[in-house]
């Protein structure tokens, strides 16, 4: 019998076989790197947010002491809840939280959308503005932008409401949420957005600041009662299923859940302790104006000849 030895025919055929056999897992490599979740530091966009968040606080800070020092009155605890709003977000922009995916992400939004925005809130930033500013084009500008009528719109409450929780309808019952949680550009964007659209809400229930058209308390109370419903309403369907396209453990997910719920009724409670605040403070300056309108003195002068 006669032995060939391999040509080179028989050589090519064999390296074609390895190429054809060797593929496959060359491109199951590629596609097991490319699926594999980005690294979610903290991008560009981030670090603005954080800049942006310290830099309010120091402006804060140079505004109260300059009332402070030319004999104004403004009360410190304003300044404490202003400088712990402000870390807050820079806190979560550039430090993502421990723990499970989903349980740190609930928590990124309960302080960034909510926590966050009730403590800037409660310092009236725009009032210690009005009242740091001397009368110029500046003050002038900045009490245009406030009783424009886009302003008035975006702080009326039930529009304000509806960016805020259908935002997070959005991001939560759609695929979006799984599209941006590996990328850091747009993780910071969804930060950004949370955060706007928390502030934008919590001001138009609180309305401390002065606005165009200071709404009644109903129609506030009304809108956070809706919007604490619609929130939790949310945070039970999560608690049964996951956002679309995505793959969290079922105790990440039911924790998450219950921070969103749980927190949330916390954050809710203490917009209605502020509602009801505002609400004595009308009482009571309405009850004075009352009793000077109608004093002893005004009554004998009215009926005096």
């Amino acid at each position: 019998m006669e032995h060939r030895r391999p040509g080179p025919g028989l050589d090519r055929s064999a390296a074609g076989s390895a190429r054809q056999a060797i593929r496959p897992n060359r491109i199951s490599s590629v596609i097991a790197v490319h699926a594999h979740p980005v690294s979610a530091d903290p991008g560009l966009f981030a670090h603005g947010l954080a800049l942006a968040g310290t830099a309010a606080a120091i402006a804060y800070w140079w505004a109260a002491g300059r009332l402070l020092r030319r004999g104004d009155a403004w009360p410190r605890w304003r300044t404490i809840s202003f400088t712990a709003g402000s870390a807050g977000v820079a806190w979560i922009a550039v430090s993502p939280l421990p723990g499970d995916p989903f349980t740190a992400h609930m928590m990124e939004h309960l302080i960034l959308g909510m926590a966050a925005p009730l403590l800037l809130a409660l310092a009236r930033p725009f009032t210690l503005t009005l009242r740091v500013l001397p009368p110029g084009t500046a003050r002038r500008s900045l009490l245009t932008l406030m009783h424009s009528r886009p302003a008035a719109w975006m702080v009326f409450p039930p529009v304000a409401a509806l960016l805020d929780l259908g935002g997070l309808w959005l991001l939560y019952r759609t695929e979006l949420f799984a599209a941006v949680q590996h990328h850091p550009l747009g993780h910071a964007v969804m930060h950004g957005h949370v955060l706007a659209a928390g502030l934008l809400f919590t001001f138009s229930v609180c309305q401390l600041d002065p606005v165009r058209h200071r709404r009644n308390l109903p129609l506030r109370g009304a809108t956070l009662l809706a919007a604490g419903a619609a929130h939790a309403v949310l945070a039970k369907t999560l608690y049964a299923t996951p956002p679309p396209g995505t793959a969290f453990t079922t105790a990440d997910l039911q924790t998450g859940a219950q921070i969103m719920y749980y927190g949330g009724d916390v954050v809710e409670a203490a917009l209605a302790v502020v509602l009801a605040a505002s609400w004595y403070q009308a009482a009571a300056r309405t009850r004075q104006q009352r009793h000077r309108a109608y004093s002893p003195r005004t009554a004998s002068t009215r009926t005096s000849p």
